[in-house]
């Protein structure tokens, strides 16, 4: 740490009441706008200088402001171990996988550590560390898709492979890209490499000229100032809100005797609004880490070629908006943390299920664990996963049996009564993952079932009864009554057109939370009785062999004998 630095952090700590780590967190997400700034003035010519610039700035972060030697040394680790890999085994279809399973280890340390010292509000490499792990396991499996024919890659990996191994120089700027060091967003190496040299930033031939984004002198890269300076606006805005209402919804209301003082429903909205000052915080530092990331042109992602709007949304990786807003726990979950949710999906979800197959159970099972295992060891944060997996299916219940009495059988558009609907499914959204986070914001057990128990645990009763009722009788009823309402209005059921089944991404699992857990484990289930049954017939056809063989064997021995 530089001389002195950590004064002004320690006075400010007691005006404002945050740590000095965390205060100069974010003094670090501010001081990446100048600097991204200065970055983007660097010359086009000259990546090398914006790669030395980009470790300067990132060492900067790790040892001037932080004195994290240690945290240094483990980034080196993780980075040498996978270059290494990469370079020594580029064509093995075990290398990547090799990588991940280094790369998780190496970080399950770090996070054992950091859950021993029992410190919150302290910065260490922790978080650091999870990103890299998203961005080095991605660059392993990225390498190995440059070693494959393009007919056995999808779009996705042909966009992201890599063809030739980076230089070192090129690496380590990928891997201490300062705007996003601490906190992400996460990106690939191709796209790093495709800002550097500022390929990203080529517009096709077919858009009118008049439409291209405006630059600045000879650079490449587009005017971003505006677009950065409101997500800089935004997340001081939500950092503000996180520094006032933490001083009345931080957990320990949760777990203080005076909460038992409230209503019932006063107590639920008490938990509505510690998990909603939790999430403050981390809008505000995604928010602050994604406007550097675009005033230093990262972030740009094309131009609409009718409109000439320039997008900036390549690393967005929350949406506020559509997390309070919700109507269902996965469009919950799919605004939340959405770099995160890519990374399960492209490099854990899909890779784990073999080529011209279906994901199925072990590709569900595959991502919960990583992301599990991801965010840490708290038992808080498995309490949250376990419990929204079934949520997740309750409230698909719901949408496929009781959401089609609210709209037109024919048409399929919203009756006036869905506007009631709507609102039911928000406020059940809502309270219910209020219960369900507490647990990712207290860690610990005991205080998590606490917590859980002064709200008389209501939303593992209403998943409970819900899915009991789905699976009684109850649900053929609805089914009957759904059928008889299409036939009186002279059309054939269909299930309605969900942004899921538009997508084909209803079953895939978010932030490693699976759509379906019962699925899945009939799933298990199937899987595990075609072992058995192949298992069987194996050992049936060993014993035929050696059945056969014995009888030959005894024939050449009776035949001397004669």
């Amino acid at each position: 740490m530089l001389p002195y630095i950590n004064k002004p952090f320690e006075w400010l700590s007691g005006v404002v009441g945050a740590s000095p780590d965390e205060l100069k967190l974010i003094f670090s997400f501010l001081l990446s706008y100048p600097l991204a700034g200065l970055l983007k003035r660097v010359p086009d010519a000259r990546p090398q200088y914006k790669n030395l610039f980009i470790i300067s700035g990132g060492l900067f972060y790790l040892v001037g402001l932080f004195s994290l030697w240690a945290g240094v040394r483990t980034l080196f680790i993780s980075s040498a171990v996978t270059y290494a890999l990469a370079y020594y085994l580029p064509t093995s279809a075990y290398m990547p996988w090799i990588a991940f399973v280094f790369l998780m280890g190496h970080m399950a340390v770090s996070q054992l550590n950091r859950q021993f010292a029992d410190n919150p509000s302290s910065v260490d490499i922790t978080g650091a560390q999870m990103v890299l792990v998203m961005k080095l396991s991605a660059f392993a499996w990225n390498v190995f898709d440059g070693t494959l024919p393009e007919d056995q890659l999808s779009d996705f990996q042909k966009s992201r492979r890599i063809l030739k191994l980076p230089g070192l120089l090129d690496y380590a700027g990928y891997v201490l890209f300062f705007p996003s060091l601490m906190a992400g967003p996460a990106f690939d190496y191709n796209e790093y490499r495709g800002w550097i040299d500022c390929s990203m930033f080529d517009v096709p031939a077919t858009i009118d000229p008049a439409k291209k984004p405006p630059t600045r002198k000879k650079r490449k890269i587009p005017r971003s100032g505006t677009p950065a300076m409101m997500k800089l606006a935004s997340g001081v805005v939500w950092i503000w809100l996180f520094l006032n209402l933490s001083k009345y919804y931080s957990h320990e209301v949760l777990l203080d005797d005076s909460y038992m003082n409230y209503s019932f429903l006063r107590r639920v909205l008490i938990m509505h609004m510690v998990g909603f000052t939790a999430r403050c915080k981390y809008y505000g530092v995604w928010f602050m880490a994604e406007g550097s990331c675009i005033l230093a042109g990262l972030g740009y992602n094309g131009v609409d070629p009718v409109t000439g709007k320039v997008y900036w949304n390549r690393l967005q990786n929350i949406n506020p908006w559509g997390v309070e807003t919700a109507q269902n726990s996965r469009v919950y979950l799919e605004n939340w943390n959405m770099n995160t949710n890519k990374w399960l999906r492209y490099y854990i979800y899909l890779r784990v299920t073999p080529r011209n197959r279906k994901p199925g159970f072990r590709a569900s099972l595959a991502t919960f664990v990583t992301s599990a295992f991801w965010h840490g060891f708290y038992p808080g944060y498995y309490l949250s996963f376990i419990l929204a997996s079934f949520v997740q299916q309750a409230a698909k219940h719901y949408r496929r049996n009781l959401r089609p009495f609210f709209l037109d059988p024919v048409t399929q558009k919203p009756l006036p009564s869905k506007k009631y609907y709507d609102f039911a499914s928000w406020l059940a959204t809502q309270t219910t993952f209020s219960f369900v986070v507490a647990p990712f914001v207290i860690l610990r057990l005991d205080q998590s079932l606490l917590a859980w128990s002064r709200v008389y645990f209501y939303a593992i009763i209403t998943t409970g009864a819900s899915m009991a009722f789905f699976a009684s009788p109850a649900k053929a009823h609805l089914r009957q009554m759904l059928e008889q309402r299409t036939r009186k209005a002279g059309v054939k059921m269909v299930r309605s057109a969900s942004t899921d089944s538009l997508t084909g991404k209803g079953q895939e699992p978010v932030l490693g939370l699976s759509a379906d857990p019962a699925r899945d484990i009939d799933e298990a289930i199937r899987e595990l009785r075609e072992e058995v049954e192949k298992a069987r017939a194996e050992g049936k056809d060993k014993i035929k062999i050696a059945g056969v063989g014995g009888k030959e064997s005894n024939g050449k021995v009776e035949g001397k004998k004669e």
